[in-house]
C-alpha cells in the first residue's frame, strides 16, 4: 500500500511546478481563475493544493473532531478507541486490503462504506450528499468524533471531506481546501477535481 510520504514525492516535482503560479498578498498561491472573475480550473485548484502543508500523518484531525487518515489507522480499532472515534466512512469500501464494513467495528462505532475507486473517471460525485450526511450526523452526535478514511487518506476520503465542508458548511471549494490542507497534505485526482467544481459551480449563490 503506497503511503502519504511516498505519494507526495510521486507528484512533488509536478506540484512544485504548479506551485509557482499567482500569490496573493499573504505569498499564498491563488486560483488564477478566481481572481479574474472567471471559475478555476484543475491546475487552478491543482496549484492551492501545491502550497498547502507537505506532509501528513496515518491520520490528521482537519476539522474540529474529524479526522482524515488511512487504512493504517482504519484497521487500527485499539487506537481508534483511545481516539474516541465513534463513526467511520471508509471511501475504499471492500477495496483490496480494506478490511472494513460493519462487522469488523462491532456495535460501538457507526460504520459507512463508500465504494470508490481512485480513478479519474469514477463519478463519487453520486456520494457527495449521502457521504456528507454521514460526517454531519457523526459531528451532530453527543462526543461525535469520526475518520474518514480510503487506502492513504489524500484521495478518495479527502474528497468526500471538501464535499462536507462545500455543502453543509457552505465553503466555497477553495476555502475548503485551504481549511483541510492546513493540517494534511491532500491531492485528490484530476477527475475528482472537476466533479468538486461542478458541486462548486452548483452551490456557489446565484450572484456569483
Amino acid at each position: 500500500m503506497e503511503t502519504c510520504s511516498k505519494a507526495w514525492q510521486s507528484v512533488s516535482g509536478r506540484g512544485d511546478t504548479l506551485a509557482g503560479g499567482m500569490e496573493d498578498e499573504g505569498g499564498a498561491v491563488a486560483p488564477r481563475g478566481s481572481e479574474e472573475g472567471s471559475p478555476p480550473t484543475v491546475r487552478d485548484i491543482e496549484q492551492l493544493l501545491a502550497t498547502g502543508r507537505r506532509a501528513c500523518n496515518h491520520v490528521d484531525e482537519v476539522w474540529p473532531r474529524l479526522f482524515l487518515g488511512d487504512l493504517v489507522t482504519a484497521h487500527n480499532r485499539y487506537l481508534l478507541w483511545k481516539m474516541g472515534i465513534t463513526h467511520v466512512l471508509n471511501a475504499a469500501h471492500g477495496k483490496f486490503c480494506s478490511q472494513g464494513n460493519h462487522e469488523y467495528y462491532g456495535t460501538t462505532v457507526e460504520y459507512h462504506g463508500v465504494p470508490a475507486n481512485d480513478l479519474p473517471d469514477f463519478d463519487i460525485s453520486k456520494y457527495f450528499y449521502s457521504g456528507a450526511e454521514f460526517i454531519d450526523n457523526a459531528l451532530n452526535t453527543t462526543g461525535g468524533r469520526i475518520l474518514v478514511h480510503c487506502a492513504v487518506g489524500i484521495s478518495r476520503s479527502a474528497t468526500l471531506v471538501l464535499a462536507y465542508l462545500m455543502i453543509r458548511h457552505h465553503l466555497r471549494l477553495e476555502q475548503a481546501i485551504r481549511a483541510v490542507a492546513e493540517h494534511r497534505w491532500i491531492w485528490p485526482n484530476r477527475g475528482f477535481l472537476k466533479q468538486l467544481l461542478r458541486l462548486d459551480a452548483e452551490l456557489a449563490p446565484p450572484c456569483e
